[in-house]
């Protein structure tokens, strides 16, 4: 063993669990110090969840928004990729146990993200869709493509269930998709199935607080809940969901929707890796961290990005924590790397600011919503703006050309190209849907 590989294992450890947005920043800014890091995720790919919801909307290809972990670690010689999902954390003993192996670490960061939260609604995790991972977005795809294509040839009475759509969650997400799928069932897929009458298509959005966007301007989201109507997107505010069936969706009012397509972006927490490793965690799974992102009493072990519960600045309206969304797991991914290498040299920790860029979110065609600062813009201006940050932010070259291609495209043209249902074994139809339900409503 040579000089280099002597002082290279000689190094402190660093144990990366997530490749998400926090995981890969931390590994970037790690890159140019003195340790050896590993990067753990059951994924060998990362993906740019902001643009998971076109994914479901057949707006662009999954791998314009994944991108190859080791093609994003390849200049960064002290850092290694392991394809295994972390089953323990062990922090006595500081290890991490995975599908196959036990790592040691001397240093640890947390950044594995979070989960769809269904709040004990009965049925919500059985028979709703969530768009939390990749595999999760194109199965929504298949089903809404999947659903016009019975219709066709189910009986008149049944079209109606087939072609509701309900997407519980009125928040970024919820809007977004909302208002993507409006966008495929009035244009290619109204060209698509002629024989389907596309007054049976409901698309509704459900809200349980007073407002859409509850995190932006009240401004903001008057504008963006006439957008959706004027969409043909039903909005409904106050409307809590108290159970999920696969034929219906009853909310707290005893009222029920017929509908075989629920999607579900309502809340997200933490996910369970901490909790299950021993982790004090808060009633969503987030994990408690202190100004530094250090764990209380683990002054080697970091949690960032969706995991961490980290409290806002004083005065600060909405959650007491900041969001969970990119901005703040990339910055704190690059001030958790940075103040370990300060620990690494005896140097004071310093607590973490988050500098707020301002939250988005884009409805439709030249409709968006931006809320910078307190200055709020709609319309095209903000559906501009909203494009370019999204296009700065993703992964490689080629992935951010295709997209542009891909809107463009659907720009110019109002086609939506990626009306495919893939795997084919799909067409045996959604596990939402039982096959004797479907085949009586054939006959």
């Amino acid at each position: 063993m040579d000089a280099s590989t002597t002082n290279e294992q000689n190094r402190p450890h660093v144990v990366i669990v997530g490749a998400g947005f926090g995981g890969i920043w931390a590994a970037k800014e790690l890159a140019d110090q003195p340790v050896r890091v590993t990067l753990l995720d059951k994924n060998n790919y990362h993906t740019f969840q902001p643009l998971l919801y076109q994914v479901a909307a057949a707006e662009i290809e999954p791998e314009q928004i994944g991108y190859p972990v080791r093609g994003i670690l390849r200049r960064m010689p002290n850092v290694t990729f392991a394809l295994a999902e972390v089953t323990a954390v062990n922090l006595p003993s500081q290890t991490v146990t995975t599908t196959h192996a036990e790592l040691a670490y001397d240093y640890l960061i947390l950044a594995t993200g979070s989960i769809t939260q269904f709040f004990s609604t009965p049925g919500a995790a059985d028979h709703t869709f969530s768009l939390k991972t990749m595999e999760e977005g194109v199965k929504l795809r298949n089903h809404i493509l999947t659903c016009f294509e019975r219709a066709v040839q189910a009986a008149p009475a049944e079209r109606p269930r087939l072609l509701t759509f309900v997407v519980v969650g009125g928040g970024p997400t919820g809007v977004e998709y909302a208002g993507a799928l409006s966008e495929l069932v009035h244009g290619p897929l109204r060209k698509d199935f002629p024989e389907l009458n596309m007054g049976d298509v409901s698309i509704v959005l459900l809200e349980a607080a007073g407002r859409i966007l509850g995190g932006m301007s009240e401004s903001l989201s008057d504008y963006a809940g006439q957008s959706l109507q004027r969409m043909k997107v039903e909005v409904r505010l106050e409307k809590r969901v108290t159970a999920v069936t696969d034929s219906h969706v009853t909310l707290h009012d005893g009222s029920q929707i017929p509908t075989h397509t629920v999607v579900w972006v309502a809340g997200v927490g933490g996910e369970a890796l901490a909790k299950e490793s021993g982790v004090e965690v808060l009633a969503n799974g987030r994990v408690p961290v202190l100004p530094t992102l250090q764990l209380p009493q683990h002054e080697r072990v970091f949690a960032i990005g969706d995991l961490a519960a980290f409290p806002v600045a004083d005065g600060a309206a909405g959650s007491p924590y900041l969001p969970m969304v990119a901005q703040v797991a990339i910055q704190q991914g690059i001030h958790a790397a940075q103040n370990m290498g300060r620990h690494q040299l005896g140097l004071p920790l310093t607590p973490f600011h988050y500098w707020d860029k301002g939250s988005m979110a884009t409805i439709g065609r030249n409709k968006a919503v931006v809320d910078w600062h307190g200055r709020a813009f709609t319309g095209f201006l903000a559906w501009l703006i909203w494009g370019v940050v999204h296009i700065m932010y993703l992964i490689g070259f080629r992935n951010r050309i295709m997209v542009m291609l891909s809107w463009a495209w659907r720009y110019f043209t109002f086609e939506q190209t990626v009306r495919l249902i893939m795997p084919s074994n799909h067409v045996a139809w959604s596990s939402m849907i039982a096959e004797d339900e479907y085949e009586k409503s054939a006959d």
